[in-house]
């Protein structure tokens, strides 16, 4: 393989990562089971954070959990879809300010979406140029992979 074959190979998986990204790693966005209550142990486990953290977006106002008769915290279907939605957005950079900011708008109501659509329009562009910058670094270690003998990974 030449040398221009090794770049074009090594940018091609940069851009197109096996694995990639499914429908279903963004179910739980729209997730809507009304039998569905866990607690915060099961809760964290399965937006793969610690229970500690879940406290703490609590206790910013990030969060409003109810709790149970015994005083524990019930995360129902709603509480688990704005734990994925913020845990989506802490993974990908987004600032606790920036996001204490974007919950004060959505609890504020319809007349902040445009403001909530700003918000989120600017962070996508920042993210997509992570990605640029983060693909670039990625064909870069391929084709440094591919220099040295190694075998690429689909």
């Amino acid at each position: 393989m030449d040398v221009n074959e090794q770049l074009a190979d090594a940018l091609r998986l940069a851009v197109d990562p096996p694995g990639g990204v499914s429908v279903e790693a963004l179910q739980d966005l729209i997730r809507d089971d009304p039998a569905r209550q866990w607690d915060i142990a099961t809760a964290a486990g399965h937006v793969g954070v610690s229970p500690h953290t879940l406290r703490y977006y609590e206790r910013i106002g990030l969060i409003a959990v109810p709790r149970n008769r015994a005083g524990h915290r019930v995360y129902d279907a709603a509480s688990v879809r704005r734990l994925v939605f913020l845990t989506r957005m802490r993974t990908s950079g987004m600032a606790i300010s920036d996001l204490r900011h974007y919950i004060a708008l959505v609890d504020g109501g319809d007349a902040t979406i445009p403001d909530r659509l700003d918000l989120l329009l600017e962070h996508r562009d920042t993210l997509r140029n992570q990605l640029k910058q983060i693909q670039l670094a990625l064909a870069a270690t391929e084709y440094k992979i591919a220099t040295y003998g190694g075998a690429a990974q689909p």
